[in-house]
Parts: C-alpha cells; sequence; structure tokens
C-alpha cells in the first residue's frame, strides 16, 4: 500500500478566493477530498498538511522518512527561493513531485526558477487542480520500490 504525503505552502490556503483568474475557484479543501478519493480508490494512504511557514515544512518533510513513499509538493513561493526546504527534500529518501498550479515558466521572471527541481523527481505545472492530479496519477503507477 502506497503512502502518499501532499505538502502546500504559504497562501495556499486561501485558494479559492486567491487570484482565481490565476489559481483557479477550486479550495484545498476541494484539491484534497480529489485526491483523497482517487488514493483511496487506488488502495493508497494519503495525508495532507499546510502551512505558510518554512520550518514547518522543513520538520514534515524530515518526518517523512520512513513514513511516506512519495511526496507530493506545490512549495509556492518558497519553490523560487527555499534552500532549507530543497536541503530537507535533498536529506531523505523519499521521492518528491514539485506541482504548481499554475504554469510557473510563463509568469514572472523571478517564477522562472525552481530550488526544488534539481532534487524532485519531477515537476507537473500549468494544469491547475489537474497538477496535483497527474503527480498522483504517476505515483499510483509507479512499481513499487522505484
Amino acid at each position: 500500500m502506497k503512502r502518499i504525503l501532499v505538502l502546500n505552502g504559504p497562501n495556499l490556503n486561501l485558494l479559492g478566493t486567491r487570484e482565481p483568474d490565476i489559481y483557479g475557484a477550486l479550495t484545498l479543501e476541494d484539491i484534497n477530498d480529489r485526491l483523497r478519493r482517487r488514493a483511496e480508490s487506488a488502495g493508497a494512504v494519503i495525508d495532507f498538511f499546510q502551512s505558510n511557514h518554512e520550518g514547518d515544512l522543513v520538520d514534515v518533510i524530515q518526518e517523512a522518512q520512513g513514513k511516506a513513499d512519495y511526496i507530493i509538493l506545490n512549495a509556492a513561493a518558497f519553490t523560487h527561493y527555499s534552500i532549507a526546504i530543497r536541503d530537507a527534500i535533498a536529506a531523505v529518501d523519499v521521492p518528491v513531485i514539485e506541482v504548481h498550479l499554475s504554469n510557473i515558466h510563463r509568469r514572472e521572471e523571478f517564477r522562472h526558477t525552481s530550488v526544488i527541481a534539481p532534487v524532485a523527481l519531477g515537476q507537473i505545472c500549468g494544469f491547475g487542480a489537474e497538477s496535483y492530479m497527474a503527480a498522483l496519477e504517476v505515483v499510483l503507477c509507479r512499481p513499487e520500490g522505484i
């Protein structure tokens, strides 16, 4: 049984009301509910955590060692400058899939660089809530131990 941890960074608790023209109308709870239903239908266990605080995310990434098989991470603004989150990912043996609702490469120049991408299994961006769903499908379709 796969164990999946979905982590969300700053301001994602405001989804549904925060710039819906960029981030969509779904709330984080809506997205989590969709992920939960799909994971459960595949026999996977899925947990969720959101924080506006960098250190909280670092702690949860470190604690995932031995408890999660995969992390789906939307680090939000931390994507572009958090060496602490990048180093936490590199320090644990848990594959991370980086996700973003918007296409960070088509937005402001400062959003084009991800310090997380080099230590992530891969990156999915630009498909709204479907970015999360695509990451979950990747996890569910990967054979155990890969």
